[in-house]
């Protein structure tokens, strides 16, 4: 899986930066991108603090770039960049006071091209990990939301089913009308969904998937009614016309969605229901249940969140994460610019 990002590594040096320096996993997967060389590393925290968590490791980060936000030389810059791009929703005094931190002062670094891309949430929640991001380096042009996907890998089973994309499963808790003013819709939720759609198929396609796209719910082409049923179907067909490019269908459940075949009899025709790999779920309960028994019961490896629609690849860790996945984040999230 992680041939062709390595492959990209090593043609096209980056930098990568970490927003929590001195946390001991961030420190031992930095050791470990050092010696193999694969990326730049920049480190946010206090040098001495840094060196200290290291030294305490036993870890070796001498190739590493250590920055301390309190003792930046371009800070003044970066706040008048930072109060710039604000446009009045953040004073300098705000602006000041957010870079004091590392989630803030390194999404700073990857606007400025200090580096190109970002790995936090080793302490930092999602929201504090995304939230500067959404200030800063805004969404894609023709984005409308982030959002994020799973890639789940594993060695053993059905060959088409040992590498999936599931998405959203950590970012978007639902989808809802975005309105005016005066009330009028200016983004769907169908839209929405189904960007989300669209985006993880490029995700999957990314890592070596050929997107078949299933847009999940507990109905299958209509056999159910109410809750998310009805935005899952309307998301497909905005999804099929924004992409026509991709394979994508909907609404079915999920054994109509691998079966081949449950697919075909319920969804006779479909060129996705019964060959489905890559997964929407209409909202974040599902999702995130999915992946997880998936990880768990399913026998997966599940690299992500993988977040989508932004300007620069900047993504999301666990709280719980280990340090062998800081290090193969690290390489997805640079290898992915």
């Amino acid at each position: 899986m992680f041939t062709a990002l390595l492959k990209n590594l090593k043609e096209n040096r980056r930098t990568i930066v970490f927003t929590e320096g001195p946390d001991k996993r961030i420190l031992e997967a930095t050791q470990r991108l050092m010696a193999e060389d694969l990326m730049d590393v920049i480190l946010v925290g206090n040098v001495d603090e840094v060196k200290a968590a290291a030294a305490a490791g036993g870890f070796d980060i001498a190739k590493a770039e250590i920055i301390d936000p309190a003792a930046y030389p371009a800070m003044d810059e970066m706040v008048a960049k930072m109060v710039e791009l604000r446009r009045g929703k953040m004073s300098e005094e705000d602006c000041r006071a957010a870079l004091k931190k590392g989630n803030y002062f390194g999404t700073m670094l990857v606007k400025m091209g200090k580096a190109d891309a970002l790995l936090g949430g080793a302490t930092y929640s999602t929201a504090d990990t995304v939230r500067p991001a959404l200030q800063i380096i805004k969404t894609k042009p023709g984005a409308h939301l982030v959002s994020s996907a799973f890639i789940l890998s594993r060695d053993t089973g059905d060959e088409a089913l040992r590498k999936l994309c599931m998405g959203d499963c950590a970012i978007n808790i639902s989808y809802e009308d975005s309105v005016d003013k005066e009330g009028n819709v200016t983004v769907s939720a169908a839209q929405k969904l189904a960007e989300v759609a669209v985006e993880s198929a490029k995700t999957a396609q990314f890592f070596g998937i050929d997107p078949k796209v299933a847009m999940l719910s507990f109905s299958t082409k209509g056999s159910g009614k109410g809750a998310t049923v009805g935005l899952s179907a309307a998301a497909t067909k905005v999804a099929q016309e924004m992409a026509p490019e991709y394979a994508i269908d909907g609404e079915m459940q999920f054994d109509a969605a691998v079966s081949p075949t449950v697919g075909q009899l319920k969804f006779p025709g479909s060129k996705v229901a019964g060959y489905a790999n890559t997964f929407i779920f209409p909202c974040i309960e599902a999702g995130n249940i999915g992946y997880k028994i998936a990880q768990r019961l399913g026998g997966y490896e599940a690299y992500g969140p993988i977040l989508q629609g932004l300007n620069a690849p900047i993504n999301d860790l666990s709280r719980g994460c280990n340090a062998e996945e800081v290090y193969k984040m690290a390489i997805i999230t640079a290898g992915m610019k």
